[in-house]
């Protein structure tokens, strides 16, 4: 299972930001004592498609989409070059499939901020830097590997190149994730697990005092310096999302009310992620089982059926798909789909597109 990796400065809410996307209450605590090992949770994916089918076909089961969050402990400057606990924090971070970075932006004079101010635009920089430096380290590593080589391959001359391209990239402060390569050449650079090169959201973790944009220090440096790295900014009111996550809906209402918070940003974030690891859904509903499949964006039909069960994949005949949007305008009905012509029966190369349900037609 694909998985994002919360990561941060100490004291930034990382874990509060845990807690609120995985409904832990108060179960997971904040590192301390110099804990390294991360807290894992599998959650399930809001999707307001899936609960449509469930109220539809009262299945005896329902499986949403599922992703894990995984909350690394804090890193500090000089991690990328080793310092400290660096290298054991990296190594979980070099793990995870996107990263989301939480930036505190709240002032809170009983936790003081390691930097010793709010700068959140500062704080996405020292970050940023670490794994810049850390990237460089393991291309730096492997360059003089390679060129203590007498003669190189062809396929080391190749890499060499590809990684001194990519080590010019990173010493203009700019992530793999910006660096112009193709297709193939990110596949030769996948077993580096560079950190640079993973999708990454940004979170800035505010608070109740500010839902008004001005209210968050250098916002408008941040919104620029997102789309010059191209990532994805949420927000979310961590602690007081995570008071309310304990209340009932009414108790909820009564504590929000005066706030300028329309939204959660709990679910927000979850579908941002879900999006950021490069996933869609298909689904398949009936009376036993409405259940949301993943996939990767690009993935075909034959890769559905095999999500389904090796059998479907093996004796794959073709697909019947219709897209959501189109079941629900014809009644939440395969037979009335199929009179208005949006029922497509598809071969093992079809797209699958986000939101198909898809029944699969297969002989064994």
């Amino acid at each position: 299972m694909l998985h994002c990796g919360i990561v941060g400065l100490p004291l930034s809410g990382k874990t509060t930001v845990f807690n609120v996307i995985t409904r832990a209450g108060a179960e997971v605590k904040p590192y301390a004592g110099g804990k390294t090992d991360p807290n894992r949770a599998v959650v399930s994916v809001p999707d307001k498609r899936f609960d449509h089918l469930v109220s539809i076909h009262n299945p005896r089961k329902r499986t949403p989409a599922q992703i894990e969050f995984v909350d690394l402990a804090g890193l500090s400057r000089g991690a990328g070059k080793g310092e400290g606990l660096g290298n054991a924090f990296l190594s979980f971070v070099a793990d995870a499939d996107a990263l989301i970075h939480v930036i505190r932006c709240f002032e809170n004079r009983s936790v003081a901020h390691p930097e010793g101010s709010i700068d959140p635009l500062r704080d996405w920089r020292i970050i940023e830097n670490e794994l810049i430096y850390r990237d460089l380290s393991v291309i730096e590593n492997r360059l003089v590997k390679l060129r203590a080589k007498k003669k190189l391959t062809s396929e080391e001359e190749s890499e060499k190149k590809l990684l001194e391209k990519c080590f010019d990239c990173l010493m203009e402060e700019r992530p793999l994730r910006r660096a112009e390569l193709s297709a193939e050449e990110w596949r030769l650079l996948r077993g580096f697990a560079f950190l640079t090169s993973k999708p990454e959201i940004v979170l800035l973790n505010l608070d109740e005092t500010q839902s008004d944009d001005d209210k968050v220090p250098g916002l408008a440096e941040i919104k620029k310096m997102a789309e010059e790295q191209d990532v994805k900014i949420c927000k979310l009111y961590g602690s007081l999302e995570m008071d309310i996550s304990e209340l009932t809906e009414e108790e909820a209402a009564e504590f929000t009310e005066g706030l300028d918070i329309t939204e959660p940003g709990r679910e927000r974030l979850i579908e941002e992620a879900y999006r950021a690891l490069g996933l869609i859904s298909f689904f398949t509903c009936g009376p036993d089982e409405v259940r949301a499949w993943t996939l990767h964006n690009g993935d075909t039909a034959l890769d559905a059926a095999g999500a389904i069960h090796s059998d479907l994949a093996r004796g794959f005949i073709r697909a019947q798909v219709v897209a959501y949007e189109d079941y629900v305008k014809h009644d939440n009905s395969f037979d009335e789909c199929r009179k208005a012509g949006c029922l497509r029966l598809e071969g093992k190369e079809y797209v699958v597109k986000d939101g198909d349900i898809i029944e699969i037609r297969f002989n064994v």
